[in-house]
Order: C-alpha cells, then structure tokens, then sequence
C-alpha cells in the first residue's frame, strides 16, 4: 500500500469491452474463440481486448479458492481503530499478516476493516493478540464473525 494518493484515470469501455468482462468474471478461463462466438466478433479481436483490458488494469484474472474447502474454518471481519497520525502505517502492517484477505482504510467508527481467515477461533485468538495488537498504533478492534456468507460477487 502507498502513501502517495494515486488519481485513476477512467477508462472508456464500449459494449464490447463490457460483454467481455461479463465473460471473464463468469469463467475467467473461457477461451477467446468461445466468446468470440457469442459477441459475433472475431477470436483476434477478442484476444486485443483482452490484453487491453489487462495492460489498462482494468482486468485481472486469478484463481479464487474457498477458504473453507482449504481447512479455514473462521472467517472475520475486524474494524480497527487506531492512533489518527499512525492510521495509514497500521493499515500497512495489518495488510502484512498472513490471515488479512482484503482491507480497507474507511470512514466512521473504525479507521480500518479487515477481512480474515484462520483455520479456527484459536488461531483467530492468536492473531488478535499475538499479532494484530503488537503492532504500534493500534488502540482497539472489533471483530464480526463471519456466519454465512449470504452473496458474494466479484465486480
């Protein structure tokens, strides 16, 4: 995470772009010439989209595994607050630790929201207090189990 503000630059995207994301975010791994076949467009110009797409960081394909199928059986999000001149250093740090799947700095009661993974409620245990209140600014969290994940989508 940097500390220089960083100002996006908006990126145009005409229908075919569109119809392309749509494509990938349903199966990142489906081949040019299948959606070539249902845009009506050539497998080439799919294929220079696609790299456009990616050079613009306007797509990104991954592989995204279920934690629970991995032996993760806790997951939470933790609202931090913390010490206002050392928000952006703490967001920094928490982003380091292995459990943190996504984090945010936010507006509100907490300064910082973190998503995590553990593998059960003692090595969530560990991490609040072995790691997560050793790091220097931290002044307090707040931790929301996860129960069910009810929607999740990936834009």
């Amino acid at each position: 995470m940097s500390r220089k503000t960083v100002i996006e630059k908006t990126v145009s995207l005409d229908e075919i772009d569109q119809r392309i994301l749509d494509a990938m975010r349903k199966d990142g791994r489906a081949a040019f010439a299948q959606i070539a076949g249902k845009l009506k467009v050539s497998p080439g110009m799919i294929r220079q989209r696609y790299n456009r797409l990616v050079n613009l960081g306007v797509l990104k394909v991954v592989a995204i595994s279920n934690p629970l199928q991995r032996g993760f059986k806790t997951m939470a999000l933790v609202g931090i607050r913390t010490d206002g001149t050392k928000m952006l250093d703490v967001a920094e740090q928490v982003s380091k630790l292995k459990e943190v799947v996504y984090l945010v700095v936010v507006s509100g009661r907490f300064d910082i929201v973190a998503e995590i993974v553990c593998r059960d409620h003692e090595d969530l245990l560990k991490f609040i207090t072995e790691k997560l209140y050793t790091i220097e600014g931290v002044r307090e969290s707040e931790t929301f189990m996860h129960l069910k994940i009810v929607k999740e989508i990936y834009f």
